[in-house]
């Protein structure tokens, strides 16, 4: 039976010289999913995805990939051997043309799809002449990506992968994310402080900040359980104190009362209605809404 989970993360820590990169992250990465693992600079992606890989062991704590241990140089080999990695830097030997590396990376991986290779390269319109160190940065993601997907890897991981790009060329690495995993049945897990990317493309997101996952699961049931309920009263809005479950925030402004909401709405109208407001909106929260709230309450 396959794991419904390709990545398993729990309490993991790590710590550099004495300072925690990461206090006891906790994600699950279902198999088939676009993942977005989206913090601030600094917030513990790339450690995350180092740690994922075997280049950092990490302090405390587990981390799987396809129930392999993340820190075990044997199993990192296997790993690394189903997973398709795209760094931040896009680190390619810049000597080397464009056929070039891709016949050089082709040979190390016996599952190579050519038919992909054919597919990317006119799709990015690549310059199979051209070296690497000519090209532009839009072009350098086209290549690794190409680089990467064309691998056969069961799980893709990108590390902030439209970082510099253009609107028109994240918008085409984008796309041919959303259309590998449909047809090739790929897990993608990628980090990122763009939340407008994460929002377009990915299924489930996690919100890390310093170190640790503030909220994390399906997009679509994040989206649902998040809500901004708001009160208008005949008079000033009074000073309640709510008692129901996922109250996140409540702030008063004239006749208004706004209630922030993780957990649905009908605990919270409960108690609303016993204040009688002279009308009760409930406003639907952003993606950006909800990573704004959850970071700020955990700073």
């Amino acid at each position: 039976m396959t794991d419904p989970f390709v990545i398993e993360i729990d309490e993991l820590r790590k710590e550099y010289d004495g300072v925690e990169a990461l206090r006891g992250l906790n994600l699950r990465v279902p198999a088939g999913s676009i993942y977005g693992f989206l913090g601030r600079n600094g917030a513990g992606k790339t450690t995350t995805v180092k740690v994922l890989l075997g280049m950092a062991r990490p302090t405390g704590g587990r981390a799987r990939v396809f129930d392999l241990p993340a820190g075990d140089s044997q199993a990192s080999v296997e790993i690394r051997r189903r997973t398709a990695f795209v760094s931040d830097d896009k680190d390619l030997y810049d000597f080397m043309t464009v056929d070039a590396i891709t016949r050089f990376t082709a040979a190390f991986f016996p599952r190579w799809r050519a038919d992909l290779e054919q597919r990317y390269r006119r799709q990015f319109s690549l310059p199979g002449e051209r070296k690497v160190k000519a090209l532009s940065r839009g072009m350098r993601t086209k290549l690794a990506l190409l680089l990467a997907l064309c691998r056969g890897a069961e799980l893709l991981i990108l590390d902030e992968p439209t970082s510099g790009l253009d609107p028109a060329i994240s918008e085409e690495v984008l796309q041919a994310l959303v259309a590998h995993v449909a047809k090739e049945e790929a897990t993608v897990f990628f980090s990122s402080h763009q939340i407008a990317e994460v929002d377009q493309i990915a299924d489930h997101v996690a919100i890390v900040d310093r170190g640790r996952t503030v909220v994390a699961g399906a997009l679509d049931e994040l989206r649902e359980s998040f809500r901004r309920i708001q009160l208008v009263f005949d008079r000033e809005a009074p000073d309640a104190a709510f008692r129901a479950p996922g109250v996140e925030r409540v702030q008063r402004e004239g006749r208004v009362l706004t209630v922030l909401s993780s957990a649905g709405t009908d605990p919270i109208l409960d108690e609303a209605r016993a204040l009688c407001p002279v009308s009760v909106n409930i406003v639907p929260v952003s993606l950006k809404d909800i990573f704004l709230e959850t970071v700020r309450k955990e700073n």
